[in-house]
């Protein structure tokens, strides 16, 4: 048999054409109404879900790789951002070293970021989505065998009913011949006609067996999946939304306690005593000589008589240093004002406050310059983070003997009075 292409014969090239003629034919009936079509009310809803499905299936795999291509060109421009402060970092300004490790740091941050939401999110999806190209060619092949189906059920109708009047047609010219043939001839030729439209009878009615049986199986078979696939869906989106939040969470947790930009503001100042303001890296715990120190000195440094009155407006208006100077100057009038009353359950010491802290968290002081605070021992030690400190203002505790309004607050912000 001739060969057209590799591995299509003549014959099989043949059959498919004639199928695909054989479909259109019985389309085209069944829409001018002049042929009935196999319904499945059932099915078809199941398909309609199907498509759904994988449209925001589709939807949700794209609008993940946009964030996640958004998620890279933010990697992009802090890494940017970074090696332009390294560049223009100057190594004698204060905080060289820390920013070098911020932007190892924050580099390893966004890196993790990126591979987790592909791992736990984008992959799963992509994987969730394999299996429908698959679903979807069953799908179409078994509409075509019902189409098929419908063709070989009406061809075979077709015949039953013609079957009588192709018999009686056969009938009068089988006759006429009979009389002109030979004796031993007569009856063969009768017999001979109705043996091919019996023939053709049973080919039809085996073609339709056949018909049916291979639209039952797909039918049978999707009918079986789909509604599971459909079902499957929330899990994926619960899933893939849950893992998106987690990472995103722990993303912006970890980027907090890295910190921030805020290292090259407070390295420009020139009188900045010590590490930046928010989540303060650890600072080492006083030695006991800058515990306790002698209540003389105070003493000296808050000889003027308008000292503790003047002393915070003068600290606002000037560089930092000087706030330390205040705070030196008022201990005294701090200790004088605990030692007045009761002490809060828990008390350790007292700190001043030398910067202005904002606070981030619910459980976080906010302070201004100036603010004595009373520190407290944390009850479960490990809650304690480190360069951290557990607080109650004074002027609240001298107000209202309660310790309702403490909360934790950065050490590098205060210096122990």
């Amino acid at each position: 048999m001739a060969e057209i292409g590799k591995g299509v014969s003549a014959g099989k090239l043949a059959i498919n054409v004639q199928k695909t003629l054989s479909r259109a034919q019985e389309k085209v009936l069944q829409k001018l109404g002049k042929a009935d079509e196999t319904r499945d009310a059932a099915f078809e809803e199941m398909v309609t879900n199907f498509n759904k499905q994988m449209a925001d299936g589709t939807k949700l795999q794209k609008d993940l790789k946009a964030y996640l291509a958004a998620v890279k060109a933010m990697h992009d421009a802090s890494r940017r951002l970074h090696d332009c402060l390294a560049d223009m970092y100057e190594p004698d300004w204060f905080g060289k070293e820390e920013m070098d490790t911020l932007a190892e740091d924050t580099d390893t941050l966004w890196l993790d970021y990126h591979q987790n939401i592909t791992d736990k999110s984008l992959l799963s999806m992509d994987t969730y989505l394999s299996r429908f190209p698959e679903v979807k060619a069953r799908i179409a092949k078994r509409n075509r065998k019902m189409v098929d189906f419908d063709s070989a059920r009406h061809h075979f109708a077709s015949l039953q009913k013609g079957k009588k009047k192709d018999e009686v047609k056969i009938a009068k010219p089988a006759a006429l011949l009979e009389m002109a043939a030979p004796s031993w001839a007569q009856g063969l030729i009768s017999a001979h006609q109705v043996a091919q439209t019996n023939l053709s009878y049973n080919q039809a009615e085996e073609d339709l067996g056949r018909a049916q049986k291979i639209f039952e199986e797909l039918n049978v078979e999707l009918q079986d999946e789909l509604p599971g696939l459909w079902d499957s869906r929330v899990g994926i989106y619960v899933n893939s939304f849950q893992s998106l939040a987690s990472h995103q969470e722990k993303f912006h947790r970890e980027m907090s306690k890295v910190g921030g930009l805020h290292l090259i503001d407070h390295a420009l100042r020139d009188d900045w005593p010590g590490p930046p303001p928010g989540r303060p890296p650890h600072r080492p715990t006083p030695s006991p000589d800058q515990r306790e120190q002698p209540v003389g000195l105070l003493e000296d440094k808050a000889s003027t008589p308008d000292a503790n009155t003047d002393c915070l407006s003068t600290a606002q208006q000037t560089p930092l240093v000087n706030t330390w100077t205040c705070a030196s100057i008022l201990v005294q009038s701090a200790v004088t004002n605990g030692s007045d009353g009761e002490l809060p359950p828990g008390f350790l010491y007292k700190v001043m406050t030398v910067h202005d802290y904002t606070a981030t968290d619910g459980d976080e002081l906010e302070l201004k310059i100036g603010d004595v605070v009373l520190v407290l021992a944390f009850d479960n030690p490990e809650e304690q983070d480190d360069g951290w400190l557990l607080g109650l203002k004074e002027s609240h505790w001298l107000q209202k003997k309660d310790v309702s309004a403490k909360g934790v607050f950065p050490e590098n912000f205060t210096q122990k009075v």
